[in-house]
């Protein structure tokens, strides 16, 4: 076994350089240390035969001589012989001459000139052998039928004629006779066939060898003749009267169908003719029926084909055909020649020195797929034909011939298998004789080990390359065709299933094959370290060939035998590294340390990748390995150490050469600096790791991945601790503008940092855990775990962000607020314009965001603004609200209001900055609510109050204090404003009785837009809750002024009392726009001419108005020197003390 495990050694370490030719040799090598235990039980269906040679020690040189004169001469004495009396042409297009074949055979024989000679001249004095034609009758058809019933009764004369001598005599005679062939040779020189009665078709299969002497003028003579019986005049009367009854029957056929056509006329004359001649007959003359003459100079040494049958006139030429078989053989062949060696055991041993000459001339790598040249071919079949060796003998010896070259040479397996699909064609056509019956069973046997042999030494023969997994596909293949094949079965008759041979043969060449590569990786020491690096490599090889059994070889095996070779080896390899693993920890338990466990880890990292193509096994069973990862768990807090502190040293040193620049700038800036992006690349292997350890048990999973969290989290929060000490140390004696920059650079990293924190649970795979340890682990405690750490960490981040937002953002809100305040002040008032005064913070607005969002990521950027919007709402709100009575506030409000709007396009940036949700905040609407009532002039403010009393009538619910129903239109064809009271229902009782006297007031508001229009009332219903009124009131206003905006009918309800003010039951407020026939097109346009709407009825729920809540009616009140708007303050002012809501309040 030290030899093989040499040669083995060589081929694993690359150095087959003629990968072919070394393989064999190793093959051979290899199997000459078989030892007893590797014969199969197919050794058990034969008695082996002891084939050792005895010479082995003997001089190569000695040896080669002595196989020369034993093995060589003979078989180039017998191919000279050969040519020297060959007959016929090949079958090849290519002939060759005498010379030619000489050389080719000195060549390939290696004979020397001289060598040539002597046997050349041995030969020349042998004695010539008979020459013969072999000829086979096998059929012929489409025949003349010679007999009255339509048939003939066939057979055939053959000779062979040499000369003309006979044929001059058979012509100089007076009466020449039928028969050529009898006229032209003597009787003992004829062959004649069976006869075969009564056919057109017939079948002999008979085999005549016919001697001649000479090939040159010869030729071959086949005359087949319908046999004719001696019968007496009686059976001859008898046949002649009942072929005249037969001719009256066709007769009256004649008369009675006059459509018997003319074909049928002429077969009724050709029967009467024949009956005539055949009466006419001499008693007992055969009948010619066709011949064949063939020159044997023009015939190949074998033919197989259909000749026609040639008449010796012109009367049928038709005559049909004939189906022949010619071989020339010798006979009487000199057996001196070969020490009287069959013909057979000639044949191979010339087919195999042809083989290896060939194979020897072509000095190419690609195996030799069975061709030979022409000379080559020709010889063999000459050399097969004149000793006659059948198909099947000459397939034979091609199937021995190759399968032993394929043992030392090159040869290509499609080769064996198109020889055994021969012998199994013969098999079933012919007997063999019973010894080489033998010899095909012995040849079967070895082969079927061999290939088994080759099989269990897959890994080397045939590696795992496009060019070497075909041939073991073919190899399978012919193994398994050996085994279907019905000489094998009758031959080798012991049960034999080349599954199962498959099968063992794969499980003992992986046995062997981890024993070799466990002896090239045995520890040069027994120091732990060496003995962990020797496990290590040898798993690795392992791994590399369970990977490619599981991709490559597996195919082959399952396609040509149905063997999952898969799982054979993994099951196989299974056990073998189990045991190797547990004896390995065994040494180490108790003496673990840092560098040991370190390298452990690739040993488990090889075991997890092995473990995980137990997916591809077909069958499943309990396999060794399985949970071998309890056998690291020793290792395992020493590797997750390992993983921590490695990726803190990166990332302290990362910092460390970090200058807090933006990594790149361009068309996809990137804003963040390389520390960021190394913090990221060196928590990538943390999770990795979670994904490498694919721990098993789900419980030790959790506090796993407990640990790992609690290790990234720990390296965000280091990371932004020494980040600060980075940016304190750069910007000591920076610039305030390369300040900023750093702190922005800053800022995205956190940023960056944060957003690799949010996707950690997706790469940790979280929920996945979570559905493993549902089990074990409850919900509650999962949750208060894991997401609890990263809260933490990311509670920093966001705390850091902040807090470096905010320090950019203090800056920024004191240039705001300057710029607002120096705009806004009273001086500057009256000596620009709005647009100028605003201008100057725009500017400065524009130019810093823009830095600003050039500089920061957007998450930060919109962090950024939304605290500056803020505060700029709250610097305008302040400086809007300091000095609220100062004169020219309108104007000065007008102008903050243009402000505000104009930050809010800025900060909106037309979508590209905050939402309009973010900036419409509360404090926005108050004070754009504040700012745009100080804008307007009173009466624009009466307007805004009739408008939000319109919309307060529209959302009020309830009758709290009763309704009043209205029938309303307005015509256009008059300007007519058409109100009709119908009712009042559910009024307060305002006197003392639970009673009251209402009616009803109508006005028309605000004032100033309906300045000649009068307040309209009705009647008084005396003691009446639900009082009916029904009376009609027109109002002449224009279209224009009823769709003015706020414009809209104050419904009062009063209670009337006698030499006092009315008591306030409530008010409505109608606005007029949605009166039937104020809606739509104004004065002039074509709606305006259109029919007079028809009145439509509402119903208005009275309401009482707050005191002193209506911000507009207290701007209104600050108003003193406006008459008119201190009489409609006065008004409202009286309403409110009258509301039950103050009373309520």
């Amino acid at each position: 076994m030290l030899q093989i495990h040499f040669h083995l050694v060589t081929l694993r370490e690359g150095t087959w350089l003629s990968k072919n030719q070394t393989a064999r040799s190793v093959l051979h090598t290899a199997r000459s240390f078989i030892s007893p235990g590797h014969v199969r039980k197919l050794g058990l269906t034969r008695k082996l035969r002891d084939r050792r040679n005895f010479k082995e020690d003997e001089n190569p040189e000695e040896k080669a001589r002595r196989h020369k004169e034993l093995e060589l001469k003979p078989l180039y004495k017998e191919l000279l012989y050969t040519i020297a009396h060959k007959m016929g042409k090949p079958s090849a297009a290519e002939v060759f001459t005498d010379e030619q074949l000489h050389q080719y055979v000195k060549e390939a024989f290696t004979m020397t000139e001289t060598e040539h000679s002597s046997l050349m001249e041995k030969v020349q004095n042998t004695e010539p052998p008979v020459y013969c034609l072999m000829a086979t009758i096998k059929e012929a058809k489409e025949i003349i039928g010679k007999d009255i019933s339509g048939f003939s009764d066939p057979y055939c004369l053959l000779t062979i004629l040499e000369d003309e001598e006979e044929s001059r005599t058979r012509r100089s005679r007076t009466k020449p006779r039928k028969s050529v062939v009898q006229d032209a040779i003597s009787e003992d020189k004829i062959y004649q066939s069976d006869v075969k009665k009564q056919t057109l078709n017939p079948i002999w299969n008979q085999t005549f060898i016919l001697e001649f002497e000479e090939i040159a003028g010869a030729s071959f003579h086949l005359e087949m003749w319908d046999k004719d019986e001696e019968i007496s005049l009686t059976q001859k009367l008898e046949e002649i009267k009942s072929n005249f009854n037969n001719l009256r029957r066709y007769h009256a056929l004649n008369v009675t169908y006059a459509t018997f056509n003319q074909e049928k006329q002429v077969s009724v004359l050709m029967f009467l003719f024949r009956m005539i001649k055949d009466a006419k007959k001499e008693k007992g003359t055969d009948d010619f029926l066709g011949k064949v003459v063939l020159k044997l100079q023009d015939l190949h040494c074998a033919e197989d084909n259909w000749y026609h049958l040639e008449p010796r006139t012109e009367t049928y030429p038709n005559r049909g055909k004939c189906h022949l078989n010619l071989k020339f053989i010798h006979k009487s062949r000199d057996g001196t020649l070969s020490a009287g060696r069959s013909a057979y055991i000639n044949y191979c041993g010339i087919l195999q020195q042809f083989v290896q000459a060939y194979m020897s001339k072509q000095q190419s790598s690609n195996p030799w797929k069975g061709a030979l040249c022409g000379e080559a071919q020709t010889l063999l079949e000459f050399y097969a034909t004149q000793n006659d060796l059948s198909p099947f003998l000459q397939d034979l010896a091609k199937w021995v011939t190759y399968s032993k070259l394929y043992k030392s040479l090159e040869v290509d397996s499609s080769v064996l298998f198109q020889q055994l699909t021969s012998i199994e064609y013969h098999w079933h056509q012919q007997e063999l004789p019973y010894q080489q019956k033998q010899e095909l069973g012995d040849s079967l046997h070895n082969f079927l080990q061999y290939g088994l042999y080759l099989v269990a030494k897959y890994r080397d023969i045939f590696p795992p390359v496009p060019t070497a997994t075909p041939k073991l596909h073919t190899l399978l293949r012919i193994l398994v065709q050996i085994c279907k094949t019905q000489a094998f079965q009758k031959l080798n008759p012991a049960q034999f299933e080349l599954h199962d041979e498959v099968n063992d043969a794969i499980q003992s060449g992986t046995q062997e094959w981890f024993t070799i590569i466990k002896g090239l990786h045995q520890p040069m020491t027994k120091d732990l370290p060496e003995i962990v690096n020797a496990l290590t490599s040898l798993i690795k090889e392992v791994q590399k060939d369970v990977k490619n059994n599981k991709d490559v070889w597996n195919r082959v095996f399952v396609s040509a035998v149905q063997v999952d070779a898969f799982t054979v080896i993994y099951t196989k390899v299974d056990s073998l590294l189990a045991k190797e693993v547990k004896e390995t920890l065994t040494l180490i338990e108790g003496q673990m340390e840092q560098n040991l466990a370190n390298s452990l880890f690739p040993v488990y990292l090889s075991l997890q990748d092995i473990h995980k193509d137990k997916a591809f096994l077909q069958t499943r069973g309990v396999l060794e390995l399985t949970n071998f990862q309890k056998l690291f768990r020793e290792a395992l807090p020493y590797w997750l150490n390992q993983a921590f502190s490695t990726t803190q040293d990166r990332v302290e040193r990362a910092v460390k050469v970090d200058q807090l620049h933006p990594l790149h700038s361009g068309a996809v800036p990137i804003k963040h600096s390389s520390s960021a992006v190394d913090l990221v690349a060196c928590i990538q292997p943390i999770c990795q790791l979670w994904e490498q350890l694919s721990w098993p048990d789900p419980e030790e999973a959790f506090m796993l991945m407990v640990k790992l969290t609690e290790d990234v989290c720990k390296i965000v929060v280091n990371y932004c601790r020494i980040l600060k000490e980075r940016v304190r140390t750069l910007s000591a004696n920076a610039d305030p503008c390369s300040a900023i920059n750093m702190l922005c650079v800053v800022v995205n990293d956190l940023e960056h940092l944060r957003s690799v924190l949010t996707r950690l649970p997706t790469q940790l795979n979280w929920t996945g855990l979570r559905d493993r340890t549902e089990n074990v682990i409850k919900e509650t405690q999962f949750n208060n775990t894991l997401p609890s750490q990263l809260q933490q960490a990311q509670s920093v981040l966001e705390r850091e962000i902040r807090s470096a937002l905010d320090t950019l953002g203090r800056k920024l809100n004191t240039d705001i607020e300057t710029h607002v305040r120096s705009m806004s002040t009273r001086r500057r008032t009256p000596s620009k314009s709005t647009e100028d005064a605003v201008a100057p913070l725009m500017r400065y607005l524009e130019q810093e965001l823009h830095y600003m969002n050039e500089n920061l990521v957007q998450e930060n950027f919109s962090s950024l603004l939304t605290p500056l919007w803020n505060n700029s709402v709250k610097i305008l709100h302040h400086v809007a609200t300091q000095h609220p009575q100062q004169e020219g506030l309108m104007v000065f409000c007008q102008r903050l209001l243009y402000t505000l709007q104009c930050l809010e396009q800025c900060f909106h940036a037309e979508g590209n900055g905050l939402p309009l949700h973010t900036l419409h905040s509360d404090a926005y609407k108050d004070l754009k609510s504040h700012l745009t009532h100080h804008s307007l002039n009173s009466r624009q403010l009466m307007e805004k109050f009739f408008e939000r009393k319109i919309w307060e009538q529209n959302v009020y619910s309830g009758e709290k204090y009763g309704a009043v129903t209205l029938l309303t239109s307005y015509r256009r064809s008059d300007q007519r404003l058409r109100v009709e009271v119908l009712n009042a229902v559910n009024l307060l009782p305002m006197d003392s009785n639970g009673s009251s006297d209402p009616f009803v007031q109508l006005c028309l508001e605000p004032k100033h837009i309906f300045p000649e229009v009068e307040t309209r009332c009705t009647q008084i219903k005396s003691c009446d809750l639900n009082p009916l009124f029904d009376e009609v009131f027109e109002f002449l206003v224009s279209l224009d002024q009823c769709q003015t905006p706020g414009t809209c009918l104050v419904v009062s309800v009063l209670d009337h009392v006698v030499l006092m003010t009315d008591d306030f039951e409530g008010e409505a407020f109608l606005a007029l726009k949605a009166i039937p026939g104020v809606a739509g097109g104004r004065e002039g346009d074509l709606l305006s001419r259109q029919p007079d709407a028809t009145p439509a009825q509402i119903r208005l729920p009275l309401m009482h108005p707050k005191p002193y809540e209506d911000t507009i009616l207290n701007l209104l009140g600050s108003r003193k020197g406006e008459q008119e708007t201190q009489t409609f303050v006065k008004k409202r002012r009286q309403r409110e003390k009258q509301s039950q809501e103050r009373i309520q309040s």
